[in-house]
């Protein structure tokens, strides 16, 4: 098999260990998980939205007229799954506890699908395009592991079933992802790898800047923003090198 293909394998996989390590840290640790969750996100959101600024995005646009089409659609995308997601699963009155679990398993779940067609994505354009999605995306992967768990507990899942369900939807369905997208995806060159390609860089502007950033802000800590310019600064010397 490919070299690009083992690549998004372990990088979908290293994901998928990650949010298992956020279910078990707040299963186990819920203390440390809760204090230090918010700087995970910020230092994932500097790294995701730096990383599509400084070379997702030129690199979609040297590949395809369409880019900037497909990065507003993958942004819209993200913007209105998380919207329904929100309105359906947060505001807790409008369903029965059952069905907010339910919906939950089916949200994250397919979300973490379509992580797993980035990193196909990602890594069929290069390698160092791969390593710059994939640093912001593992890192994101951690808090949406406690964040799985927890609307489960609220949803009425035992702790011993949020737990399992969590790690099915949250965790294996990455590397499923990566696995289902990578047959379709690694034939494609030129403008539908571009287009695609801005299509994930708009979803990960979407959870970095849109998602990450203004969860983080609810819970303002001392280094949450020493946390974000760190994400910027490694992706920056990232592009830097890279050069």
């Amino acid at each position: 098999m490919s070299q690009n293909f083992w690549t998004s394998f372990i990088a979908s996989s290293l994901a998928a260990l990650t949010t298992t390590c956020g279910i078990y840290a707040i299963r186990q640790r819920e203390a440390w998980a809760r204090r230090n969750m918010t700087y995970f996100m910020c230092f994932a959101a500097g790294v995701l939205v730096s990383a599509s600024l400084l070379h997702l995005i030129p690199e979609a646009v040297s590949m395809s007229g369409q880019a900037a089409i497909c990065l507003l659609g993958g942004f819209l995308t993200f913007y209105l799954f998380n919207w329904f997601f929100t309105a359906y699963v947060c505001e807790r009155g409008k369903l029965p506890e059952a069905r907010i679990g339910l919906i939950a398993l089916f949200g994250i779940g397919f979300h973490s699908l379509i992580d797993g067609f980035i990193y196909s994505i990602s890594f069929t354009v290069s390698v160092s395009t791969g390593l710059l999605a994939t640093a912001g995306m593992v890192l994101h992967e951690f808090p949406e592991g406690i964040v799985t768990y927890i609307l489960l507990l609220r949803g009425g899942f035992t702790p011993r079933n949020a737990f399992l369900a969590a790690f099915l939807a949250a965790a294996l369905t990455t590397p499923a992802g990566m696995l289902m997208s990578f047959p379709f995806v690694s034939h494609l060159r030129g403008v539908p790898l571009g287009n695609l390609l801005a299509l994930s860089a708009g979803g990960l502007i979407y959870v970095g800047a849109s998602h990450l950033l203004p969860e983080a802000e609810r819970d303002r800590k001392k280094y949450n923003l020493l946390a974000f310019i760190g994400g910027v600064a490694i992706t920056g010397a990232a592009k830097l090198l890279h050069h």
